[in-house]
């Protein structure tokens, strides 16, 4: 995949944690609901449906405003990859107003580590920007410590 920086988000992380183990945390509600947004806030709902067209819904609770994501799954190679894209809601039905899709990766890395990529990919370098000022790096990057230490207290 060409990363394009003017629309285009990322970071890889090695966590410790299996990658069987963190892909089961990626596609089971139980499981996102305990690392996928940053602390204090929350998710209190999460629908998956992992199949190509699939949803992928959540509510986040963020200081008490609810939000709701509806989104589908546009790629799915288990064990390794899920992408997931707000532009659509299941049935194929178009968003008002998307905000990006999303590419998570998963490798296998030295002593039972996963090296774990996560990508933004935005409709403009606008979008990309705003994403990257409400703090893209540091968010993602709680949301993959928050998965890593919740990957460990399940083994």
């Amino acid at each position: 995949m060409k990363l394009d920086p003017r629309t285009d988000l990322t970071f890889t992380r090695t966590i410790h944690a299996p990658r069987e183990l963190l892909w089961a945390c990626w596609t089971t509600p139980e499981h996102i609901r305990n690392f996928f947004v940053p602390k204090p806030h929350s998710i209190d709902a999460c629908e998956i449906d992992l199949r190509v067209g699939g949803k992928f819904n959540t509510t986040m609770n963020v200081d008490g405003n609810i939000m709701e994501n509806e989104g589908v799954f546009l790629e799915i190679v288990d064990g390794e990859k899920l992408v997931f894209t707000d532009t659509y809601s299941e049935g194929w039905k178009p968003a008002a107003d998307p905000f990006m899709t999303a590419i998570i990766e998963f490798a296998d890395g030295e002593d039972g580590t996963t090296t774990y990529t996560a990508t933004a990919r935005h409709r403009s370098p606008e979008a990309r920007q705003s994403h990257e000022d409400m703090g893209f790096h540091d968010g993602w990057g709680t949301v993959a410590t928050q998965l890593e230490a919740y990957a460990q207290s399940l083994k």
